[in-house]
């Protein structure tokens, strides 16, 4: 990979190397101001989004001003984007999708609210794969979101657009959700953090809420663990989690040595690659030197439940697709144009259809899936796996351009380990811990118990501290 695949847009700006925390104590320092951090990330964006293509819809005019007098937060006066799926009054929501033809939002999601609650400024809206449902920000007819990495690379997905814009430096944290990896996978593709909370802990999504599964967490991709750490410790103070543990502001490691298990494959159709598995070996043995007992424990759950989950949350991405068919004009827009959706959401809807008698006792066993992976850390505090069964692809591999027979057999071996934590609620965060042979990132998982984001991030705290992560801007 040459020097010029990669591109980033770090420079001596007001916002420098900084991460987010680092932004917001420079504001309240008076050392910058939130117009001038504003300033510099609006033209980061100009400089590097016609390479990357990860700014669905600008909001320059609107971000410029709000940082003339910016709000309060732990992030206050932090320039941010928010993913294309989620409300953000004055925009539309287009869903990724050439099919949805949204009016401007007339009110901000609840999320959104509660997202801005940290002092953020939005920059406007960040790119995303048609509907969330596909692992890479790729289309049929429009260009891809290209990884700042290598930019012949996926930027992962859903929240592709969100990652590129974080990893480039255009902006040092952004939205992202996750309904079955969309926050981890594009965290592993882009040399991200990127934490999945536990279901309930912040406010539900607006469709999500409705599911017959709620798979969706909204939350944060960033450079750094204290950033994912303040983040989510504000988004607890906004609307605290009565039946969820509360996390509190975690600051650096813990000294309680853990039990933790490392999961060493995916099931057995689905085979993780040489580079995955060194990646997950490499950080069992670094948590291992660092004191942890550290043991393998082959699947998370038994071989047979985890076959029947793939099936079943298969169908479920198959009911997704086809309510986004059926229901697109009730649900996403009056304009909206079935006929123009891509070959993934087709496909799965037409899939589901072949199996729809199905439905009842998929569901039962997904709900299910919560107090089997409740009952997996009986003996453990947290586990350690792949984030995907194998390196980041190339730009191609998982383009809906493919085709459905093509494409599908693909995404589900890569998407062979985030899905149980979104059904089962758990949550679970992707951390850079490795690289490929070329120097691209090459993210972990760690898992914990329902409720217990502090153990992951003090885990997390640890592993940065013991090998800080890679920094594009350091790259050779």
């Amino acid at each position: 990979m040459s020097e010029s695949d990669r591109r980033h847009a770090f420079t001596d700006d007001a916002l420098g190397d900084l991460d987010a925390t680092g932004v917001a104590a420079a504001i309240a320092a008076g050392d910058i101001s939130a117009a001038e951090a504003v300033a510099a990330a609006i033209a980061r964006a100009e400089a590097v989004d016609t390479h990357l293509n990860a700014l669905q819809t600008p909001d320059f005019d609107r971000a410029t001003a709000f940082a003339r007098s910016p709000g309060k937060g732990v992030f206050a006066g932090v320039p941010t984007v928010i993913k294309d799926n989620t409300d953000v009054a004055g925009l539309a929501s287009n869903q990724g999708s050439l099919a949805v033809n949204a009016r401007p939002a007339s009110r901000n999601a609840a999320v959104t609210d509660q997202y801005l609650s940290t002092g953020l400024i939005s920059l406007g809206k960040s790119t995303m794969p048609e509907f969330g449902f596909n692992a890479s920000t790729e289309y049929e007819d429009l260009p891809p979101t290209r990884n700042p990495w290598g930019t012949g690379f996926s930027a992962g997905a859903s929240s592709g657009g969100s990652a590129a814009l974080v990893a480039s430096g255009v902006v040092p944290i952004a939205h992202a959700n996750d309904g079955g990896g969309s926050i981890r996978i594009p965290a592993a593709a882009c040399g991200l953090v990127g934490l999945k909370l536990t279901r309930g802990r912040e406010l539900p999504d607006a469709h999500a809420k409705d599911l017959p599964v709620n798979l969706v967490s909204n939350g944060a991709l960033t450079r750094s663990v204290r950033d994912t750490a303040h983040f989510a410790a504000q988004i607890e103070r906004y609307r605290p989690a009565p039946s969820l543990r509360p996390i509190g502001l975690v600051e650096g490691p813990s000294s309680k040595r853990l039990r933790i298990g490392v999961v060493n494959r995916s099931l057995s159709e689905f085979p993780v690659d040489d580079a995955t598995t060194s990646a997950v070996a490499d950080t069992a043995r670094r948590l291992a030197d660092l004191g942890h007992d550290v043991r393998e424990i082959g699947l998370p759950l038994p071989e047979r439940d985890l076959t029947r989950f793939k099936d079943d949350f298969i169908h479920l991405w198959g009911l997704l697709a086809f309510g986004v068919q059926k229901f697109g004009s009730r649900v996403m827009s009056p304009d909206f144009d079935g006929d123009r959706t891509e070959s993934l959401t087709r496909g799965l809807s037409s899939q589901f259809l072949r199996n729809a008698w199905r439905t009842p006792t998929a569901l039962w066993r997904l709900r299910a899936a919560e107090a089997k992976y409740h009952n997996s850390f009986a003996d453990l505090d947290a586990m350690v796996s792949p984030v995907v069964a194998h390196t980041t692809p190339e730009l191609g591999y998982l383009s809906p351009a493919n085709g459905f027979d093509v494409l599908f057999p693909r995404l589900i071996a890569y998407v062979a380990f985030t899905p149980l934590n979104n059904a089962a609620g758990g949550p679970a965060i992707s951390l850079p811990l490795g690289r490929t042979d070329t120097g691209m990132p090459l993210g972990v998982q760690i898992s914990a118990d329902h409720g217990d984001e502090r153990t992951l991030l003090e885990l997390a705290f640890e592993l940065e501290a013991d090998r800080p992560f890679a920094r594009i801007q350091d790259r050779a």
